[in-house]
């Protein structure tokens, strides 16, 4: 390994950087600063963040400035403000040494005409975000044609915040013997384009893979019900007492709820979205640099650019929609030779893109099982007494209180005292994990084909879910809204529903084990247009019946909804009908239409130069306020609104057809709920919705 006096590096800056810690170039560095000392020479360097780009780049650049000339001789560009802030920060560093080298950042947010004085005084780097450089260069307060260097710093960063534009309008303004050096995490196409269009045969230095993530990153995920995601990054916060971490979500109103959520159950975090101020933004920002909150809930954009230390965990509540964007975030944690964890929360309709990431990054993911209550409370403890044996104390602000306190405590006994110490630390978590249930880890296997699952499972619950059996089906006309509507009316609580299952007469549904009682109780003596409805827990035969049912429907369905051709019925085959098609008692036309047959060599549906169907405009099809879709007793359908519902309730009326419709049938659980009107209004529910709304009296 060569040394960065090997390197080429000025004396100069060899004191400076020796100052801050440097002792030998990493990889980067010793790959990219001999080619920017070099004449005519650019680079595409594809790096992860935290690998020492600043200092490859930094270094060189100032070593090349002319400071007899006071005009712009490098230009840095960058995503965000605050890196901008931080690449100005570290060039000034490293010219400590150097006399009345200039270096300005140019960003929004800030005043424009105090970046306006300051350019027309003389600087030599220009350190800029697109956006507010493109906006001098209109103001024509900005000169580019003595620019030397070139170098876009997180590229594709750049590029997905949309800078594409402006970027081809800065370079079309520089030198074209320019050295032009291009960083970038990932190289998506457009990165591609700019390469070609604006650089010279460019060398690609790769450190590590393209696309690869940090190798000191350890990618986690749990897999966990949609529901228990909140719990789940509490107790991954609670696990990991000494977390530092960025929490990514993926809209701002996740993450400002996600936020709030957290700062009232009592973690150390707060949020950076894009409807924060600037000052509120820098206010934020501020806090986590410092170490103020533990946990900095953000969205992609507002993250962008971001440039903290020592970061522990990065922890993905929601995965993003880009598979570049979580090099990205798990690039934040594992830097500088440091080892960093980047946790995923995950559902199971997730591993798919789990999956998808592992292949990008060419890394494993690792499923974790969520910590138990007693677990996380064991850690916590450990952790305080570490605290405690690690504690600074200073003997002599202490001295002059020490014998009041020996007083105080003199008539506990030492195991008393450490009892007394820990509970008052650690009682309010104690008290949380005793009573909370333990977050179920959900299976991840890839699911199999709805058939296979039937088959080897039937139609039993899902884990942590009861089966319930109800005597409604779709003759019933009832749907998931109506069966979900009906147990917010008559069960008291928030109630978690699972899978729903209809069929003719009856349907089974799954609820929470927790609830279940309470629902079958709540719908026990349940009337249905003056029929008593049986609301009871599944039974083994109601389950096998069902699961019989089911595969029945599947195999009819995977025939390609076909009839029994040689009864002339239809290619679409109603469940439970053994006559195929829509035939025998559904829908038909008159014998000598030749009702909806088979194929068109067997007389049913012919094209329309054949006779057939013939536009509106002939006679033939009609819509439904001409009369062609009729109520069931007429010889069709009824749309919703001349009522009857082949949906959902009518808006007055229930579900189901005209025939079975609420009007002039009470529905109702007898004994603690009224009836619903009469005949002459019928149930009508919230005006607003069809639904199986409770209507107040």
């Amino acid at each position: 390994m060569k040394t960065f006096e090997e390197l080429g590096i000025a004396p100069a800056l060899l004191k400076a950087i020796s100052e801050m810690g440097y002792e030998q170039p990493m990889p980067v560095q010793e790959e990219v600063i001999p080619f920017l000392l070099g004449e005519e020479n650019d680079v595409i360097a594809l790096a992860q963040t935290g690998t020492g780009k600043t200092a490859a780049f930094g270094l060189p650049i100032i070593q090349k400035i002319n400071l007899s000339e006071h005009h712009p001789q490098a230009l840095v560009l960058c995503p965000t403000r605050e890196l901008c802030l931080q690449i100005a920060d570290d060039l000034n560093d490293y010219s400590k040494y150097i006399d009345e080298l200039k270096v300005l950042p140019v960003y929004g947010g800030s005043s424009i005409e105090s970046q306006i004085k300051t350019l027309k005084k003389g600087v030599h780097i220009v350190v800029a975000t697109p956006g507010r450089l493109l906006d001098l260069m209109n103001r024509r307060c900005v000169d580019l044609s003595g620019i030397i260097n070139v170098i876009m710093d997180e590229a594709d960063e750049m590029l997905n915040m949309g800078f594409s534009e402006s970027i081809d309008a800065i370079l079309a303004e520089v030198p074209v013997t320019r050295n032009t050096l291009l960083f970038s995490a990932t190289m998506p196409a457009e990165i591609a384009r700019i390469t070609k269009k604006y650089m010279r045969n460019p060398r690609e230095i790769t450190i590590g893979n393209k696309n690869e993530s940090t190798a000191n990153v350890k990618h986690v995920y749990y897999m966990v019900h949609a529901k228990d995601k909140y719990l789940a990054l509490k107790r991954i916060a609670d696990f990991y007492p000494n977390i530092y971490g960025i929490v990514f979500c993926r809209t701002r109103k996740d993450t400002q709820e996600i936020a709030d959520k957290l700062i009232q159950d009592g973690y150390s975090a707060d949020s950076l979205h894009g409807d924060l101020s600037q000052q509120q933004r820098d206010y934020v920002m501020n806090k986590f640099r410092s170490r103020n909150i533990q946990l900095l809930v953000a969205t992609d954009v507002a993250a962008r650019g971001l440039d903290v230390n020592d970061l522990t965990h990065i922890i993905n509540y929601s995965l993003p929609d880009e598979i570049e964007s979580y090099t990205h975030r798990s690039g934040r944690t594992g830097r500088a030779g440091k080892t960093g964890t980047s946790i995923s929360i995950v559902h199971i309709k997730e591993k798919g893109k789990i999956r998808d990431i592992e292949r990008k990054i060419s890394k494993t993911f690792v499923a974790a099982k969520m910590p138990t209550g007693k677990e996380i409370c064991e850690k916590q403890v450990f952790h305080f007494m570490d605290q405690v044996e690690k504690v600074q104390v200073n003997d002599t602000e202490i001295e002059a209180l020490l014998p009041a306190v020996y007083r105080k405590l003199e008539w506990l006994e030492k195991e008393d005292l450490i009892k007394r110490v820990v509970s008052l630390e650690l009682n309010r978590l104690i008290n949380y994990y005793q009573d909370a249930n333990d977050i179920q880890t959900v299976d991840g296997e890839m699911k199999k084909d709805r058939r296979e699952v039937s088959s080897e499972k039937g139609m039993g619950p899902e884990s942590g879910y009861t089966k319930l059996f109800i005597g409604l089906g779709k003759m019933d006309g009832i749907t998931p809204k109506n069966l979900m509507d009906l147990i917010n009316d008559y069960v008291e609580g928030r109630v978690q529903i699972g899978k729903i299952d209809f069929f003719t007469r009856y349907s089974l549904f799954d609820v929470e084990e927790q609830s279940s009682k309470k629902v079958v109780a709540a719908l026990r003596e349940l009337d249905f247009l003056g029929r008593n409805v049986k609301v009871e827990f599944a039974t083994e035969e109601q389950i096998e019946r069902g699961t019989k049912d089911r595969a029945e429907s599947d195999g009819q369905r995977s025939g390609g909804y076909k009839g029994r051709r040689d009864d002339g019925g239809s290619n679409y085959r109603s469940s439970g009908r053994s006559e195929g098609g829509y035939k025998g008692g559904n829908y038909k036309g008159r014998s000598s239409e030749g009702g909806y047959k088979g194929g068109n060599s067997e007389g049913g549906y012919k094209p329309r130069s054949e006779g057939g169907y013939k536009p509106r405009a002939e006679g033939g099809y009609k819509p439904r306020e001409e009369g062609a879709y009729k109520a069931k007793t007429e010889g069709g359908y009824k749309p919703r609104t001349e009522g009857s519902s082949y949906g959902g309730p009518k808006r007055e009326g229930g579900f189901g057809s005209e025939k079975k419709s609420f009007e002039g049938k009470p529905y109702s659980k007898d004994g603690a709920k009224p009836s619903y009107p009469g005949k002459d209004k019928g149930y009508t529910g919230n005006k607003n919705k069809d639904g199986f709304k409770k209507k107040k009296y």
